[in-house]
């Protein structure tokens, strides 16, 4: 695979991306799980860029040097393999590198890909993959789900083994809550819809209206919001245990306290209301990378 226009087979398969650390490895595994889950194949996909040689006029890279860090990323890819086989032994795998930058690749493959799993810190290819502009810049351009998996140590906390969704009320949400109850429903796990909410600002310094917002009227319009979101999903997956949940707080804070323990946080990648903007700034910064499970950044579906 060389050109960012690549044709993956349908159904969409999973794709990983891989790099050999040990975040890619998490990756690769969870990957696997997930497309057994799923009954598709799975994609393992190195990127690399050949090396620069800053000679006057510009040489091509040897042929033996090509040779060989094509062997690695081959040894790379098998060692993968390998990875996926321990999880999923039955799993359709298939390898394939890119001579190209991770971020394009990967928002290509996504165009064709049920999903894209990357690894929270990476090397090479990926290196730092969500940390800074180059993780911004996949969520942002990817088309289809992209989910980030790292691992924080053992943590436990009320939606422990459960999948967490965010919820903003925004006409956008569909495609995240179609992502959240699907990846529940395979996992046989419940669901919990969270909402983050605040308290109005106040106005100006004489200002009282704040003395007259009542706290549990609020939470009760957020739970509002919440059950008319999911109604349409609550009949489509019966079978899903769902509890709504509407939490005051900053919504970045609040999605990574609430998803202690979860097997995995969705969001979406546009928002508004408790989930502004939520890949765009600090917000998105507070999910992505404090959130003790995988997560999932969900795009809305183009019609």
């Amino acid at each position: 695979m060389n050109s960012p226009t690549v044709h993956l087979p349908f159904p969409p398969p999973v794709v990983v991306g891989v790099d050999g650390s040990p975040g890619s490895t998490l990756a690769v595994r969870w990957a696997a799980e997930d497309a057994a889950l799923r009954q598709r194949d799975l994609y393992l996909v190195h990127a690399f860029e050949w090396p620069n040689l800053a000679y006057a006029p510009p040489l091509d890279l040897p042929l033996v040097y090509r040779s060989e860090i094509r062997e690695a990323a081959e040894l790379m890819l098998d060692d993968a393999a390998a990875q996926a086989r321990s999880v999923a032994p039955a799993l359709r795998i298939r390898t394939a590198t890119a001579t190209e930058p991770a971020v394009p690749a990967l928002a290509a493959l996504s165009r064709h890909a049920a999903e894209v799993v990357v690894g929270g810190r990476g090397r090479g290819g990926f290196t730092d993959l969500l940390v800074g502009a180059t993780g911004a810049q996949l969520a942002a351009h990817a088309v289809g789900p992209v989910v980030i998996v790292r691992y924080r140590g053992p943590a436990a906390g009320a939606n422990t083994n459960r999948v967490v969704v965010g919820v903003d009320g925004s006409p956008l949400a569909d495609s995240t809550l179609a992502f959240a109850f699907e990846q529940a429903a395979l996992r046989n796990v419940g669901l919990t819809a969270l909402h983050a909410y605040r308290w109005p600002a106040t106005g100006d310094p004489g200002d009282l209206r704040p003395l007259l917002y009542d706290r549990d009227e609020l939470r009760d319009g957020a739970l509002l919001l919440l059950a008319e979101a999911i109604a349409g999903w609550r009949e489509k997956y019966p079978d899903v245990d769902v509890c709504l949940d509407a939490v005051e707080g900053r919504p970045g804070a609040v999605l990574a306290r609430e998803s202690a323990g979860a097997q995995l946080l969705v969001v979406g990648a546009r928002g508004h209301g408790g989930f502004t903007a939520l890949l765009l700034g600090s917000v998105s910064q507070a999910a992505i990378h404090h959130a003790p499970c995988p997560v999932a950044v969900v795009h809305p579906q183009k019609h």
